[in-house]
């Protein structure tokens, strides 16, 4: 396991993440050993994009980025700030409300990129949306959340890519497969250079190229923690006979983590 970081200011002051540090990490020993390379920033802004195999993926990541020295924050559906107990609980802990409604993209993402770059805080945005649909769990085409935020704000872009989740809850499944310290792998990268696509948020290929930069980032941090070579290309599931919500025609469930998901 990579040492702790002492981390920045937000860690060091108290908040309601001691409390649930303090509750997820002893019950998470026996569960999972950790291997954590990379940095973030002590202070400013940023972004982490990890790769989604796991409905647990969320929390296994914001555990890693408070390992990592910073506050874990995710963008999170606006309607689960409604559910009683945890609206509270995502409110008290800085997550960030989002809409579904596309309508209002670039909205939104200037709103969150302002206020992430005003309060100096991180974000936690799985840019596939959704569970990966890639039969072989590599990455899967993005959608444009994180590079518009990004580029909004000017808001570096940390990849990042997550594995043996899947071990622990394995794609689709509805309970939690228990052992004793399965391990669990979080590598994160440099930022992605995205200058190229400086204001040019209102360009449809210039977001795309964006992208499909953080996710080839990110699936170059995979192939080097599983040792092996990804597709070519970025798996499409609109080419493999599924919605753009992860949904098979035979009715196989797509489901997706609320958490992160831009």
């Amino acid at each position: 396991m990579a040492a702790a970081r002492r981390g920045s200011a937000e860690k060091r002051t108290p908040s309601i993440f001691w409390a649930l540090a303090a509750v997820a990490f002893p019950l998470s020993w026996p569960i999972m050993r950790w291997e954590i390379k990379g940095t973030l920033p002590e202070q400013g802004a940023f972004i982490v994009a990890p790769n989604h195999t796991s409905e647990v993926d969320p929390l296994i990541m914001g555990m890693a980025v408070w390992k990592l020295g910073r506050a874990p924050r995710f963008m999170a559906a606006d309607r689960l700030f409604r559910v009683k107990g945890l609206g509270w609980i995502l409110r008290k802990s800085g997550q960030i409300p989002v809409s579904r409604d596309a309508r209002g993209a670039n909205q939104a993402a200037i709103a969150s990129a302002e206020r992430l770059a005003k309060l100096g805080q991180g974000v936690i945005i799985y840019p596939e949306g959704t569970l990966t649909r890639e039969p072989d769990l590599w990455p899967m085409r993005g959608k444009n959340g994180a590079a518009r935020i990004a580029l909004s704000a000017d808001i570096p872009v940390y990849p990042a890519a997550i594995w043996g989740a899947q071990n622990l809850l394995p794609r689709y499944a509805k309970k939690l497969t228990l052992g004793w310290r399965k391990k669990i792998t979080v590598h994160v990268g440099e930022p992605v250079s995205l200058a190229e696509f400086s204001g040019r948020m209102q360009s449809a290929s210039a977001m795309k190229g964006a992208t499909e930069l953080i996710m080839n980032d990110i699936t170059g941090l995979l192939e080097g923690i599983r040792g092996e070579q990804a597709p070519a290309e970025l798996y499409d599931p609109a080419k493999h006979g599924q919605t753009e919500h992860g949904k098979f025609p035979q009715g196989r469930d797509g489901s997706s983590s609320d958490a992160g998901a831009v």
